[in-house]
């Protein structure tokens, strides 16, 4: 079973265009819904806005993990992105973010949503994780560094 069940194949995008940290905010949260059927776009992006205004969600080494609480929502939901260049995030390093997780939860899901994060952040602080995410040559191949899955093989 995957350690991040609540990622799937689908929701990896291995080269997010954008150039500020509000366009990163806004194509994760197409990207979301276009996997996820009945949010409303503009609801998740500034459920991801407010979040920031709090304090950034780069939490250092490339890395931000923008999240939030959505109403209405029943099930946490995670979507990875790898930036095609990276992009200045505030983070609490001060370096530029070139890989984003978005982690979605419902709005009551207070303990659930910590133990996601925590959950992100332990897989990422991994030795050689994030080398290993920068150098994936595709969605799959990401997809299964962060799940601890095997990559499909080609046919």
């Amino acid at each position: 079973m995957p350690i991040l069940e609540f990622l799937d194949p689908d929701s990896v995008v291995p080269a997010l265009r954008a150039r500020t940290k509000k366009q990163v905010l806004q194509e994760l949260s197409a990207q979301a819904v276009r996997r996820l059927t009945g949010l409303d776009e503009r609801e998740v992006f500034e459920t991801l806005l407010q979040r920031e205004r709090l304090g950034s969600t780069g939490i250092g080494d490339g890395v931000a993990i923008p999240h939030g609480k959505l109403a209405g929502f029943d099930r946490l939901f995670g979507l990875v992105a790898r930036l095609d260049k990276p992009v200045d995030f505030e983070a609490l390093d001060g370096q530029p973010v070139d890989f984003a997780f978005l982690l979605l939860a419902p709005e009551g899901a207070g303990a659930d949503h910590l133990k996601a994060l925590a959950q992100v952040a332990r897989v990422l602080r991994e030795p050689g994780i994030l080398e290993r995410i920068r150098a994936a040559r595709d969605a799959s191949a990401l997809y299964a560094l962060l799940t601890h899955t095997p990559a499909p093989q080609a046919a």
